[in-house]
């Protein structure tokens, strides 16, 4: 039951906490030589993602692995530990591995190190297995689903069985879903010998990207960014109404940022952050679920997205860094929203702030805000500018420059912030009835952000790649765990440097085995959606899903994103974030991405992959499986389904949004045209979330009337989506007839896309009808145009014949074909600009502004919450 008592359940059901925690981390707290081997193999398995990551195999012409054998050392190091550390059935040898884990351990690790061992063999008889080969192959597909089964529980286990038993019994199924079917041999040699099925794309991300971010979050936790990160929230935000909560949402999404793990951030800051927030007034239910909305969250945030982030730079095929910039519109205004919806919360019960000790004046914050801001600004532009004048002059020799330069900077900002005491680590049980002082809780860690400063700027200046950048920036992490502590005793005159040394030293160790542990589930879990890729590229389940789900949906493009949705969530509710983004963007991104194409609507594909990312994060406080609200109530002492149902109501602001983008691409900065689009782009999407959050609360100024409800929902579609009015006013475009395609040609300008309707047949033999963008290269003339984006077509009569289309070119990208037709050039018709929406919706919302303010002083001001000590 729910315990709303703000100073009651603040006793934290530690074993539940262990579990959530150990499911995280390994699930058996071992002993003995078994607790030897379980921190070993993890420690090797760090060392050589490193080794791997790094130039030095190739500086030594030593210990160099290509891909496949670099996926199958690394899933031998996740497989042996999945049966060594989980047990086979929860609360059975929770501390002691039995012997019949070991063989299994070690017939897993030799299965999926088959491919490495045995790779100059199977080179040499591509397609055409041996014995051996097969049953290592079967043998090597039961483990892995049983190693899944126990590093993840049973959903993703029966996910990939359906899809194997799916591939055997292929003639079997419905006409809808049927296919010719495979043999148990042509199955095992396509899944496991190898890069289409459990080798392929999926665990190479996991192998190349996702391990170093997972350690370089590990690393920055144990050398206590994470409790900077929450102190330097609650000294800037404790102040406010709901303060705690407020500081909770950001302490949870800095420290999401780097975690990638909506449970692991939970049960790491949620133990501090709920029984705080309970304090201050908020129910358990509502506690537990600010906490899970926030850490959730944590995933969608650029710079350090979650693990699925860098699998869309594979499946989208663009650089991480358009991801970022396609991603932090949508992330910034739900975190904006979430602390809106904190501080609505807190206005319905009143509450107050916690008392600072130093009260600085309305003009003192205003200084010293402006002054931050004035003093990021005039940093980044110097090192910016700084650092790009050194690389033009000293060319290659600029490294040798920069960083000694960087580690100046480290030791300088080490001993600015030992001038200040450091910053303790509160227990759950601690009481925070005064705030600390802002300036001297941000100065002593400031150098914590020096690895992301590294990690952003490999990623957006260098353009380093996130397995080079994620290197250097753990490398430089593991630089400052190692010193710090010898530092701040040299600042501090006290000595004793070598304790210092040799504890960094065990900081680092320690981290090393954390960071490895807590990828064993993220490993499993990629091989095993490897399997449900497997599946769509040997039985061509992938076109069958389209003319399923248009069925379903009756060709309705909105209807198709609803059951996408609801697929993701179902899915996500067991399934790890990743995982679940593997099967479900195979099998329903391309789904989405023709049936818009056939109704007029041509969506990005990143768009398409962030609609299912964002959905498939979502489940993970979705009931009835949400883990992460399960963990947040573990910590609250509040009902899980309750929490759950809460945090969705809190994330319903982020489960708008993948709607929204697909519609108006702009909110991913899509098709924009310069700064001031930018900016009115920024302000609509911010008001319009917050304006939803108030109406979803229903609380704004004072409580909300049905009637404002609606009010503000109109209000939030109108500021959303203006294009939707708009068109029913001035249609955006004109449809000229196909014979028409060269006059329009030359009209377009140069680089600048057209759009057709084109219709032919398809590969499978069907009949299709599709609007596609071409890209228009310069040229003299409207055939040399086309002829440039790799179309050739002639016109006979009334009809423009495709003639010919170049392999690998735009025309062939775009999805035209030899003997199809162009039947439809889509020209944009003048019209003023759709934003103009944005003025009644606005005077709307000043009409419901002035009338709940007039409501609020005659209602009179409430007696204010005071939290229990």
């Amino acid at each position: 039951m729910t315990n709303s008592d703000p100073s009651a359940g603040d006793r934290i059901d530690k074993q539940k906490v262990e579990e959530f925690l150990q499911t995280e981390s390994g699930g058996r707290a071992a002993t003995g030589s078994a607790a030897i081997i379980l921190f070993v193999v993890p420690l090797l398995w760090s060392l050589f993602q490193l080794w791997i990551a790094s130039p030095l195999p190739y500086i030594f012409e030593f210990g160099v692995f290509n891909s496949s054998e670099s996926r199958s050392i690394h899933l031998a190091f996740a497989s042996f530990l999945a049966f060594a550390a989980f047990p086979m059935i929860r609360g059975k040898h929770a501390n002691e591995v039995p012997i019949y884990d070991w063989v299994l351990a070690l017939a897993a690790a030799f299965t999926a190190s088959y491919l490495y061992v045995f790779y100059d063999q199977l080179a040499m008889r591509p397609g055409s297995p041996n014995t051996q080969d097969l049953i290592v192959a079967m043998a090597g597909l039961v483990l892995l689903l049983e190693a899944t089964r126990r590093a993840l529980g049973l959903p993703l286990t029966i996910v990939a069985g359906v899809f194997i038993i799916y591939s055997l019994a292929g003639p079997y199924m419905p006409d809808v879903i049927s296919h010719k079917g495979a043999s148990l041999n042509k199955l095992a040699s396509h899944q496991w010998l190898g890069t289409e099925g459990v080798f392929g794309v999926a665990l190479g991300v996991s192998t190349s990207f996702v391990f170093l971010f997972v350690l370089f979050g590990a690393l920055l936790e144990r050398a206590g960014a994470g409790n900077y990160f929450i102190k330097v929230a609650y000294a800037l935000l404790g102040h406010m109404r709901g303060g705690p909560a407020k500081a909770a949402v950001v302490a949870s999404g800095l420290s999401g940022i780097i975690s990638g793990s909506s449970i692991a951030n939970v049960v790491t800051t949620g133990t501090f952050t709920i029984p705080l927030m309970k304090r201050v007034g908020f129910p358990a239910t509502k506690a537990g679920a600010v906490e899970v909305a926030a850490s959730t969250n944590g995933q969608l945030t650029p710079p350090i997205m979650g693990a699925a982030a860098f699998l869309m730079v594979e499946y989208v095929g663009i650089s991480y860094l358009e991801v970022i910039k396609h991603a932090i519109l949508p992330a910034m205004i739900s975190y904006v929203a979430l602390i809106y919806i904190v501080h609505l919360e807190a206005c319905k019960m009143n509450m107050k702030g916690v008392e600072r000790l130093n009260k600085p004046t309305l003009a003192q914050r205003m200084l010293v805000w402006v002054m931050m801001l004035l003093g990021l600004s005039v940093l980044t532009l110097a090192v910016y500018y700084g650092v790009g004048w050194m690389k033009d002059v000293l060319g290659s020799g600029a490294m040798w420059v920069l960083t000694p330069l960087l580690l100046a900077a480290y030791v300088a900002l080490v001993g600015y912030g030992s001038r200040y005491p450091e910053l303790e680590e509160d227990g759950p049980d601690s009481i925070m009835d005064e705030l600390p002082e802002v300036g001297p809780t941000v100065k002593t860690g400031l150098y914590f952000l020096l690895p992301v400063v590294v990690l952003v700027w490999c990623l957006t200046v260098e353009r380093f790649s996130p397995q080079l950048s994620a290197f250097w920036a753990t490398v430089f992490m593991v630089f400052i765990i190692i010193t710090q502590r010898p530092l701040k005793a040299f600042f501090n005159d006290r000595g004793n440097y070598f304790n210092g040394l040799k504890q960094g030293g065990l900081d680092l160790t320690y981290s090393l085995v954390t960071g490895a542990r807590n990828m064993v589930g993220i490993g499993v879990a990629t091989a095993t959606a490897g399997i449900v890729v497997g599946t769509v590229t040997l039985t061509g389940i992938g076109l069958v899903m389209t003319q399923f789900v248009e069925f379903i949906s009756g060709g309705n493009l909105l209807l198709m994103l609803g059951f996408t949705a609801v697929i993701s969530l179902i899915l996500g509710m067991g399934l790890p974030t990743t995982a679940n983004y593997i099967v479900v963007s195979t099998l329903m991104a391309p789904v989405i991405v023709s049936l818009g194409a056939e109704n007029g609507l041509l969506v990005p594909l990143i768009a398409v992959h962030l609609f299912v990312f964002y959905f498939g994060i979502l489940a993970d406080d979705t009931p009835p499986v949400g883990l992460a609200a399960y963990a947040a109530a573990a910590i609250s002492g509040a009902d899980p389904i309750r929490t759950g149902i809460q945090g969705f109501t809190y994330d319903i602001r982020t489960a708008i949004l993948p709607f929204m983008f697909i519609f108006n691409t702009q909110l991913l900065l899509i098709g924009l045209t310069g700064w001031f689009d930018l900016l009115v782009t920024v302000f609509s999407a911010v008001t319009a979330m917050l304006v939803f959050s108030a109406a979803t609360q229903g609380f704004w100024f004072t409580k909300t009337r049905w009637w404002e409800t609606i009010g503000l929902l109109l209000i939030t579609f109108t500021l959303f989506r203006p294009g939707f009015w708009w068109d029913e006013i001035y249609p955006p475009t004109n449809d000229r007839p196909g014979a028409e395609l060269m006059q329009h040609v030359d009209e377009v300008a140069a680089d600048q896309p057209i759009v057709l309707q084109a219709s032919g047949m398809s590969l499978s033999g069907d009949d299709v009808s599709k609007y596609l963008q071409l890209p228009l290269p310069a040229g003299d003339t409207p055939e040399k145009r086309l002829a440039a984006a790799g179309l050739e077509v002639s016109k006979a009569g009334d009809v423009m014949n495709v003639e010919f289309v170049n392999f690998g070119s735009d025309a062939e990208k775009a999805g035209l074909s030899f003997g199809w037709t162009i039947d439809v050039v889509q020209v944009a018709n003048p019209r003023p600009p759709k934003e103009l929406m944005f003025i009644p919706a606005l005077l709307l919302l000043g009409l419901l502004a002035f009338a709940q303010l007039r409501r609020r002083a005659g209602e009179g001001e409430r007696p204010a919450f005071v939290p229990s000590q």
